[in-house]
């Protein structure tokens, strides 16, 4: 990959080319990560025992009630759960319903459901920021560290519904689609971004990075139809008997009476802070170093409010290598993007993303990673 970057391919292939690439460099880089601990290196997140995966049986056959107690019943679930909405565990129900029974294939079809990002990413990169952009942006996402989690998590199906929003978004305050095309697709990026806050309480804040988009490109009425869209999925979960801002406040609560007395916020947020650094890599810097001259500062801007509000709310408490997966590709875009629409487009940071593939290799191979 970085390879390809150096020589100068990237520029020259066809866009569709460079997003299957893309997809499929983040793939193989993933699944080989995860196999470093052979094939339960992809199913050893999905059997650990504070895992999504071990509240599934307490939906049974009635999801419906699952949801309506979800609330009441949050000291009973595992870890995992008490910090998230109902989403990932009704999820991983529904694929044992169809018959993905076998934990091998379904670490496998979770991490290609996540690694669809990519793809995602960099349409909406190539939007906003321009095409050069977004194809020297490539080696980036596609060696990213992060990717140790992505193969290994369920919260890599949210990382790809906030990827989908925010392309959504992009494509809605695009300068020739106006109309009912543009409020089509202003109203699908709120309905995913909707779905992706039943799967984490901070998603919502990603669709700060649509809301800057929009007014960026002065058009701030698409907010109507966005904000319209993302309404509906939580107003169907509070029907059904769910109430999004009840889940929410009852896993700050756990996380004050639970954790909080032991080890401090100030202590979670350190070590938070530091998981980020890792999953970004190098990139992650010079983007913040860049934040205020480019096109992109919308969706760091998105990305980083997610990632305060999950400190500030007490959500940041362990575990933030995982739900912090829809974020961590929107905060190194600063890294490849223009000073200025239109402007030059810097080379790709073969040698940032270089030193970051190799801390992901470190750790996969040094450390244990119960992940």
């Amino acid at each position: 990959m970085l390879a390809i970057a150096v020589r100068g391919w990237l520029d020259r292939a066809r866009w569709s080319v460079i997003l299957l690439t893309g997809y499929a460099g983040m793939l193989g880089w993933a699944v080989a990560l995860a196999l470093v601990d052979g094939a339960g290196g992809l199913t050893r997140a999905l059997l650990a025992g504070d895992s999504y995966l071990t509240d599934v049986q307490e939906v049974g056959d009635d999801p419906l009630g699952y949801l309506r107690t979800f609330t009441s019943r949050a000291a009973e679930h595992s870890d995992a759960t008490r910090g998230h909405p109902p989403g990932p565990v009704l999820l991983l129900w529904a694929a044992q319903r169809v018959g993905l029974t076998n934990h091998l294939v379904l670490g496998v079809l979770v991490t290609a459901v996540g690694t669809l990002t990519v793809p995602l990413v960099l349409s909406a990169v190539r939007g906003v920021c321009g095409e050069a952009a977004a194809r020297r942006y490539l080696p980036v996402l596609a060696l990213a560290p992060y990717a140790i989690w992505l193969a290994v998590s369920a919260d890599a199906v949210g990382s790809t519904l906030g990827a989908a929003m925010v392309a959504a978004g992009v494509r809605a305050s695009a300068r020739a689609r106006t109309g009912w095309s543009a409020t089509g697709w202003a109203g699908l990026s709120g309905a995913l971004l909707g779905t992706a806050a039943l799967l984490s309480y901070a998603a919502p804040w990603l669709g700060l990075s649509v809301v800057c988009l929009y007014f960026a490109s002065r058009r701030a009425f698409l907010n109507l139809p966005t904000g319209l869209g993302a309404l509906l999925p939580v107003f169907a979960a509070q029907l059904a008997g769910f109430g999004w801002v009840d889940g929410m406040l009852s896993a700050q609560a756990d996380y004050a009476t639970r954790i909080e007395p032991y080890r401090s916020s100030l202590w979670w947020t350190g070590i938070s802070l530091v998981a980020l650094l890792l999953a970004g890599g190098p990139p992650v810097v010079a983007s913040i170093r860049k934040v205020r001259r480019t096109p992109g500062w919308p969706f760091l801007v998105g990305a980083g409010a997610a990632v305060v509000f999950s400190i500030v709310a007490g959500l940041a408490r362990g575990g933030v290598e995982h739900a912090w997966l829809p974020f961590f590709p929107w905060l190194t875009v600063a890294a490849v993007a223009p000073e200025r629409q239109g402007g030059d487009v810097p080379p790709s940071p073969v040698l940032l993303v270089g030193f970051g593939a190799l801390t992901a290799v470190v750790v996969e191979a040094m450390l244990a990673t119960p992940w």
